[in-house]
């Protein structure tokens, strides 16, 4: 009896002679289209951004109040008898931590939605057959979606920035946009958005499942650095600093506030800077690793 070899399964892909390959523009433009028609990703981008301006200007439009009287009281005593001048923070409601971490919710949510999106539904299995190099394909996706979030996030900034400092202008306590701390804050406001929009696309790859990625994603940004809070323990502190909430906590401190501190054991700018760079080179890597080597 004779027997019949089995057919391969590696698909084959047929490249015409006339065709041109696709170049990385086109897969740049593949993507943004597929971004583009999703009408959620704009929904929840362009929430989370008139959200996060909201909150800002709402917070310094109540300080105005107590500006004021301390302005006209600059000298105070607290009830143990410590004697303090008044400093206004002009960073601290105009780029405010809560504020921002709307933004970094939406983008870590779109983050992962460009990655699990396509596994889920099996798109992906027509996107790897017209492109077999699927390390362009997440260049690509990871191009769009950092070009996409870090235009919004820095719109966001300046419209908070610039809109808080011109309503505490007539107090003569804002900050310039020319200034060193401003021009730092703003620019810690806006890169910590697609720093976390490339650490939900890890998790989306990691993953592949929406609920589950979206829930870890959260977790990783906002419940886990809770953990790693206070000033009891050095090593604890270290581990807090890692974050990228935290990382930008730290770029936006404004120091010339005598009266508050940034913690016991402070991270440096340049810390910061790394912790940005770091999860942005991880999550970048880990994708492509990722996606490489496991099935569609």
């Amino acid at each position: 009896m004779s027997t019949m070899a089995a057919p391969s399964q590696t698909p084959v892909i047929a490249h015409f002679a006339g065709e041109p390959r696709p170049r990385f523009r086109d897969l740049c433009r593949m993507e943004w289209i597929k971004i583009a028609s999703l009408r959620s990703t704009w929904f929840v981008l362009v929430a989370a951004a008139l959200a996060t301006v909201f909150i800002n200007l709402n917070g310094v439009r109540s300080d105005l109040q107590y500006l004021d009287y301390n302005l006209a009281h600059p000298e105070g005593i607290m009830p143990n008898g410590y004697h303090f001048h008044f400093y206004y923070d002009p960073l601290f409601r105009s780029l405010s931590d809560i504020a921002v971490q709307l933004m970094m919710l939406g983008a870590a949510a779109i983050g992962a939605l460009t990655m699990f999106g396509e596994f889920s539904t099996g798109q992906v299995r027509t996107t790897f057959a017209a492109v077999p190099k699927r390390g362009g394909v997440v260049a690509a996706k990871i191009t769009v979606l950092c070009g996409i979030t870090t235009v919004l996030a820095f719109i966001v900034s300046l419209i908070s920035f610039l809109g808080g400092q011109a309503m505490v202008a007539s107090r003569h306590v804002g900050l310039s946009i020319t200034d060193h701390d401003a021009q730092i804050a703003i620019a810690a406001y806006t890169l910590v958005v697609p720093v976390c929009a490339l650490v939900g696309m890890l998790f989306g790859a990691l993953i592949r499942n929406a609920t589950a990625s979206i829930v870890a994603v959260v977790a990783f940004l906002f419940l886990l650095p809770s953990f790693f809070g206070g000033d009891k323990y050095h090593w604890v502190k270290e581990i807090g600093h890692l974050f990228p909430g935290s990382a930008e906590g730290t770029l936006t401190f404004w120091a010339k506030d005598l009266n508050q501190t940034n913690g016991k054991w402070p991270a440096s700018h340049l810390h910061a800077w790394l912790v940005f760079a770091g999860w942005a080179v991880i999550s970048s890597v880990v994708a492509l690793v990722v996606v490489k080597k496991r099935d569609a």
